[in-house]
Formats: C-alpha cells, sequence, structure tokens
C-alpha cells in the first residue's frame, strides 16, 4: 500500500506542477485520472518494491541533472560533427551492463539513448549493444561513467541496505 501511496503522491506533484491550473473542474479531471492510474497499476501488480517512485529519493533529481548535463554535450559534439562530417566515425559497440536489476539495466540503456550521438541497438543480460556516431560517444560508453552514475543511484534504493 505505501507504494500506491508514493505513487500517488509523485503523480499528484507531477500534476499540479505541469498543470499550472487550479480550477475546480481541471482538479477534479486531475483526481480522477491519478485515481485511474494507480488502480491500473496497482491491478497490473507494476507497483511493487523494484517499480515503487519513490525507491531513489534524493539521487534521482542528482542523476538528471548529470544526465542533463551529458545530453547538452552530446549535442554540441553532434553539432560539431553535423558541422564538420568528416569527423563522424559511426561505429557499433558492445558495452557490459553491470546493474542487477531490471529498472537499472532499463534505466542505463534509456540514458545511452537519450544521449544524442548514441542509440542503444539490443539489451541482452550483462551487456548492451550501441550504436555510436563518432570516437567520443564510443569513449564515453566504454569509460563506464553512466554505468557508475547508475549503480550510485541504484544504491540509494531503499530494499539495497547500502547508502554510498
Amino acid at each position: 500500500m505505501r507504494y500506491a501511496a508514493s505513487l500517488t503522491t509523485i503523480l499528484v506533484l507531477l500534476w499540479l506542477g505541469i498543470s499550472g491550473v487550479y480550477k475546480p473542474l481541471i482538479l477534479g479531471l486531475g483526481v480522477a485520472s491519478i485515481a485511474l492510474v494507480v488502480w491500473i497499476s496497482r491491478r497490473m501488480d507494476v507497483v511493487g518494491v523494484e517499480h515503487n517512485p519513490a525507491l531513489y529519493s534524493w539521487r534521482l533529481p542528482l542523476y538528471w541533472g548529470w544526465l542533463l548535463w551529458q545530453i547538452i554535450v552530446a549535442n554540441l559534439q553532434v553539432a560539431a560533427c553535423a558541422l564538420q562530417p568528416s569527423r563522424l566515425r559511426p561505429s557499433v559497440v558492445r558495452v557490459p551492463v553491470p546493474h542487477k536489476t531490471a529498472v537499472g539495466k532499463v534505466t542505463y540503456a534509456n540514458s545511452v539513448t537519450l544521449t544524442p550521438g548514441t542509440v542503444t541497438l539490443l539489451l541482452n543480460p550483462g551487456e548492451m549493444t550501441v550504436h555510436a556516431l563518432h570516437p567520443a560517444s564510443r569513449e564515453d560508453l566504454e569509460s563506464g561513467a553512466m554505468a557508475q552514475r547508475i549503480l550510485w543511484l541504484e544504491a540509494g534504493r531503499s530494499d539495497s541496505g547500502a547508502d554510498a
């Protein structure tokens, strides 16, 4: 029940923050849609220990900030490649995936895809295949910095017992 409560709290805050309209009809529709989403999530059994939206606590906004910065830097690199196509050296690389949970693996794969210049092609147990547009993207992947950030993010999980 506490997972449904944390999902409800996060959805309410998200709704209020994004909506910006606080008229009774809009608030009523918001309450109805949040109730429907929470009910469907519980029926589908997707709200639980691993899918708890409050799982990562204060670490998640820090990770988002770091990821946003990586996206900005990668955008600049891709723009430079667009201006100088000779810098393009597309390659396909296999990268180890050290994460144990499905959420960690998917977060890693999605973060790579969100970063311009890289696209996750295949996610297998223990590794993923990524298309990198230029050498800097490939080197960033091979350094494992993003994987380490997600491991740090997962270390804050309430069920892991470790809070580094």
